[in-house]
C-alpha cells in the first residue's frame, strides 16, 4: 500500500471512529467473536456484500450508506451485549440474528406510534434515539452537523442543541434530551 492509500485509509478509519464510535473493523470483529460468526454470516445479517464489508472493516470505505444497515449493526451490538452477560442463549441469539437479517430498517418511530395509537408497549427510548443519531449521521457527518449546529444557534438555539446532542453526541446525552421533551 502506498502513502496515499495509508493515508486514505487512516482518514477513512478516524471518520468511522467518529461515526460509529470506533473503526468498523474493530466494531465488525467484535460482533464476530461475541456472536460466534465469521464475515460472509455477518455480511448476510446486515445485508451487505461480502466485499463491502471487507471495504468498510479494511478502511476502504468510510462509511455505510444504508441506515437500515446501520440500524442491523446497532441491533447487532446489543444483541452482543445481551449475549456476553449470558441473557441470552446461542439458540435465541441465532433466531435474533435471524430477525435481523430480514428487517427492513422499518422506522421505529413509526412503529412507536402505530404501538402508541393501538395501546401496546412503547419501544424503547434508546432504541427510537439511535434510529434518530443514525439517519443524522447516515446524512453528514459529525464535524459538519457540529457546524450546522452552530450556524443555527444564534437564531434556532432548540434545533442547534437537537443537531449536536442527536448527530455528534452521546447516546446517553441523547435518551436524556429525549426524555426530557417528552410530555
Amino acid at each position: 500500500m502506498d502513502a496515499a492509500q495509508q493515508e486514505a485509509t487512516a482518514k477513512a478509519r478516524e471518520l468511522q471512529s467518529q461515526w460509529y464510535g470506533e473503526p468498523l473493523g474493530t466494531l465488525f470483529r467484535r460482533l464476530i467473536d461475541d456472536l460466534g460468526l465469521n464475515q460472509a454470516r455477518l455480511a448476510t445479517v446486515l445485508g451487505l456484500s461480502a466485499p463491502m464489508l471487507s471495504q468498510l472493516m479494511s478502511g476502504q470505505r468510510a462509511k455505510i450508506g444504508n441506515p437500515a444497515v446501520v440500524q442491523r449493526v446497532q441491533a447487532l451490538q446489543s444483541l452482543a451485549a445481551e449475549v456476553s452477560q449470558g441473557e441470552v442463549s446461542a439458540a435465541d441469539a441465532t433466531r435474533r440474528m435471524d430477525e435481523i437479517r430480514r428487517t427492513a430498517g422499518g422506522s421505529v418511530l413509526n412503529h412507536t406510534a402505530q404501538t402508541a395509537s393501538s395501546g401496546a408497549s412503547q419501544t424503547p427510548v434508546k432504541r427510537v434515539v439511535r434510529e434518530i443519531q443514525a439517519l443524522l449521521r447516515s446524512v453528514s457527518d459529525a464535524a459538519d452537523i457540529l457546524d450546522a449546529s452552530a450556524a443555527l444557534a444564534p437564531t434556532h438555539p432548540e434545533l442547534a442543541e437537537f443537531l449536536r446532542v442527536y448527530g455528534a453526541g452521546r447516546t446517553a446525552d441523547a435518551v436524556k434530551h429525549y426524555e426530557s421533551h417528552q410530555s
